[in-house]
């Protein structure tokens, strides 16, 4: 009889235990599916940002929500390949440790290029412009340094990227598409128009700057 008992109770554990492990997993398949509309709206405002297009329609122009935009990159290790993770880690690394008006005024800068003829027209192209270990327009992305965020700051970076690409953020920068720290004075500083500081950076733009 007692043996009868323990078949019973184990037959019972593995017949509910497949459903107790699915429910104590994360929704992965959810995470993935915000990710990719996070990404699909991204390429349709990152290409807003390029025209300036104004007339776009509002269902067009569906903005990222806040889950959506958190599920990507989720660890800060993935490729360099949508237009969130590529904001996201440029904000971060440029401002890291830094208040949150100096993050975003990291991804004005991003965003303002985009609609500029002399930079490339898309965030990723942006940020990786140069070489990776040498001459580069953002200095993380040839420092040679490992890229591993500190998951708090980084999920910051990637609400302050979603309101860039939402076209939610305040330009603090008047138009900038330069800047550099205050402690350094490069040299193209004297060709460009200064236009504003914000924390340890300052901030400039060309005369043909929109």
């Amino acid at each position: 009889m007692q043996h009868e008992s323990l078949g019973v109770l184990v037959a019972v554990f593995f017949w509910f235990s497949p459903a107790l492990a699915a429910g104590d997993r994360p929704d992965t398949m959810e995470t993935s599916e915000n990710a990719e509309r996070a990404e699909n709206k991204a390429i349709i405002l990152e290409q807003k940002a390029v025209t300036d297009d104004q007339a776009s329609s509002s269902a067009t122009l569906r903005t990222i929500a806040k889950h959506e935009a958190q599920a990507v990159d989720p660890d800060g290790e993935e490729p360099l390949d949508d237009a969130i993770t590529c904001l996201s880690r440029t904000i971060y690394w440029e401002a890291r440790g830094q208040q949150t008006t100096e993050m975003e005024a990291i991804a004005s800068v991003v965003m303002n290029r985009l609609n500029q003829g002399d930079f490339p027209n898309t965030i990723c192209n942006v940020v990786k412009q140069g070489n990776e270990q040498g001459s580069c327009q953002f200095s993380w992305w040839c420092d040679g340094r490992p890229d591993e965020a500190d998951e708090e700051t980084y999920t910051i970076a990637k609400e302050i990227a979603r309101r860039a690409l939402n076209q939610q953020l305040t330009d603090r920068t008047q138009g900038a598409t330069f800047f550099h720290h205050r402690d350094t004075r490069p040299d193209w500083s004297m060709e460009f128009i200064r236009t504003s500081e914000i924390g340890e950076h300052v901030f400039y733009k060309t005369d043909s700057a929109k």
